[in-house]
């Protein structure tokens, strides 16, 4: 894509990071879409309504301020994330996008993985053409789909590799075992998992063998689908916003976001500064829905806690 004259860039310095063993260097957090994909009544992961212009505005506020990649998916809004971001992005080359495959749509509106290479083919084919890209930086399995091995699986994503259509192949959501497996057919650049100070399953396994292997790690929900942000409150949110009927919703959270806030850092910039303060994290997924939400990432990107600061805001939890 070239340059649109009429797209002004004024980004500030924020850090960015080698993105494992890739030539892909990422600022610390990235533009989330699936609160922008969500479509009331067509997407069963409905986050409230959202005005697409709104959506817009906070994507190109995000990447005028210096954050360089976004993250998106076929299931999010079953494609109108990814038309969204199409909108977005046109007239801009500075900005590295990232999507995922295998998530299908049953008739009834619920969804199940399909990793079969052909599946994942045709995936990849209608997201280019949605996202107006002619490669995607990053592909991302999505889920884990038992019924195909990993290995037939990781063989398509790298035949896309090397067909041109994608830069780098990445795993979403797997077990440990799986991404060994993958490794042994070719390279994986990233894994994206799940984290916050409230989901911590992967510090087991998963953290560990990506420092081990050297990949990069991007992690989804460091916010926990904005429980841990300043003014959250479930009685606000839609009748329908599928985070009224969430685990965390039960959850008495108010001491929790006191020890992620400090003076001068909010509760949301704690909760990622607590996530990226991990050694094996490289950068963070938020979902941005207005212009004021995007301004604060670079301020959130730069946020750093001390191993006991950590260890506090653990116990907290």
């Amino acid at each position: 894509m070239g340059m649109n004259p009429s797209v002004t860039t004024l980004h500030t310095s924020v850090e960015r990071r080698p993105f494992g063993a890739t030539d892909l260097e990422i600022t610390p957090v990235g533009i989330g879409t699936a609160p922008i994909g969500s479509v009331p009544g067509v997407w069963w992961v409905n986050w409230g309504p959202q005005d697409e212009a709104d959506s817009i505005r906070a994507i190109h506020t995000a990447l005028d301020a210096g954050v360089n990649w976004i993250d998106t998916a076929p299931f999010y809004g079953w494609g109108r994330a990814e038309e969204v971001v199409e909108r977005a992005l046109r007239g801009r080359d500075d900005v590295l996008v990232f999507t995922k495959c295998g998530t299908m749509r049953r008739a009834d509106g619920n969804d199940y993985m399909d990793l079969s290479p052909a599946a994942i083919r045709a995936d990849v084919d209608a997201s280019l053409r949605r996202l107006g890209v002619e490669r995607l930086d990053l592909l991302q399995i999505h889920d884990r789909d038992p019924s195909v091995p990993i290995e037939e699986t990781w063989g398509a994503v790298l035949e896309l590799v090397a067909a041109g259509k994608v830069r780098h192949g990445g795993i979403s959501n797997h077990r440990a075992d799986e991404v060994e497996r993958a490794l042994a057919v070719g390279p994986v650049a990233g894994l994206q998992v799940e984290y916050s100070v409230l989901a911590r399953g992967v510090e087991q396994e998963i953290l560990p063998l990506a420092l081990e292997r050297g990949l990069g790690v991007i992690v989804w929900s460091p916010l926990a689908s904005g429980f841990l942000t300043d003014g959250f409150a479930v009685a606000a949110l839609a009748d329908d916003d599928f985070r009224r009927t969430h685990p965390f919703a039960a959850l008495e959270l108010d001491p929790l976001r006191a020890a992620l806030r400090t003076e001068g850092r909010t509760a949301a910039q704690g909760a990622l500064g607590w996530v990226l303060s991990h050694p094996a994290v490289t950068g963070a997924i938020v979902g941005v829905r207005n212009q004021r939400e995007a301004a604060d990432l670079p301020q959130a990107a730069a946020v750093r806690l001390t191993p006991d600061e950590r260890a506090a805001i653990a116990s907290a939890a």
